[in-house]
């Protein structure tokens, strides 16, 4: 097992679940938290798990970055709404020519990292992950939970698998985590779009769990179709998604515990919805190279609406 220092920026369902198993592998990590620093300083973390429950009665909180080590590995679990806080974030954790492991929903947020810290390495990850939140340092894991890694480079052009992402890929195995090492971060982004687009739309706009969205008929037709619309925005920029994908997607989601997806929790809660991540980098890129997705346009503009009046 490696000797990388690890942080976790957000530890939240997601970056508290990774950061917590690689914790119990033995790994160093440092945890940077917002309102649940007190709860986890004093008590630690508490994990449920398909996979087995732990507790981790001591970590590494901070709730200021500048107090933070530098790390060789920094991962970004926030909510890509929450973007704009890295620039203060991430420069003062990240060893220089350290690794920024983006666990983020969307398309282009790479570039946004490169935008920010120079003279790192910026690895994407999409997880396939089905946790919440259950309490201050409390997460509950209900399925899946496994990783697709892939090295960010300039257009994204697809820069094979890399020592570094095979270094951390170990690591993450080690932790219990399942990962798999793809060639083509943009094709691996616009694939995880196939699930996030379709589920975590409808989810908001039809107040529905993803068992209820493929139980019916009509919303499964509409499921399929957003999906269809995915790849047709993959394909515009390069990428070709499989029918074969879309189906283990379908096949995914019918076997899976009813979910209350994360963008229908946020929205339940009152939050602001990564919209523009997720849906919105997606049409804008398919736009750019001249095709428009109207299903998904459709959906973009509800979701705006929708968020709009949550936030009011």
């Amino acid at each position: 097992m490696g000797d990388r220092k690890y942080a976790i920026i957000g530890t939240g369902a997601l970056g508290g679940f990774y950061g917590a198993k690689l914790q119990h592998a033995g790994l160093d990590v440092h945890f940077l938290l917002k309102s649940d620093y007190e709860q986890v300083r004093q008590h630690g973390l508490i994990i449920e798990s398909k996979d087995g429950d732990f507790t981790l009665p001591q970590v590494n909180a901070y709730n200021d970055a500048d107090k933070m080590p530098q790390c060789d590995v920094v991962i970004v679990a926030l909510k890509t709404i929450q973007n704009y806080l890295l620039p203060q974030l991430l420069p003062p954790v990240i060893k220089n020519n350290g690794v920024v492991l983006v666990l983020q929903n969307g398309l282009d947020i790479e570039l946004e990292i490169a935008q920010i810290v120079s003279n790192v390495n910026i690895i994407g990850g999409l997880c396939f992950l089905c946790s919440n939140k259950v309490g201050q340092g409390h997460i509950r894991h209900l399925d899946y939970g496994h990783i697709s890694l892939g090295e960010y480079s300039h257009n994204y052009e697809a820069e094979g698998i890399t020592n570094r992402m095979q270094q951390i890929a170990n690591d993450f195995q080690n932790a219990g985590i399942a990962i798999e090492l793809t060639e083509d971060l943009l094709l691996a982004r616009w694939q995880k779009l196939v699930w996030n687009i379709p589920y975590n739309g409808l989810s908001v706009v039809l107040n529905a769990r993803t068992d209820e969205l493929m139980a019916n008929s009509y919303t499964r037709q509409l499921v399929e179709q957003l999906m269809d619309e995915v790849a047709a925005g993959a394909k515009s920029t390069g990428r070709i998604i499989a029918d074969s994908f879309i189906q283990k997607m379908l096949d995914y989601t019918v076997k899976m515990k009813p979910y209350r997806t994360s963008m229908k929790i946020d929205y339940d809660e009152q939050r602001p919805l990564e919209v523009e991540a997720i849906i919105g980098n997606s049409l804008r890129k398919a736009q750019a190279a001249g095709v428009f997705l109207p299903q998904i346009n459709c959906l973009y503009n509800q979701l705006k609406f929708l968020d709009s009046r949550n936030q009011r």
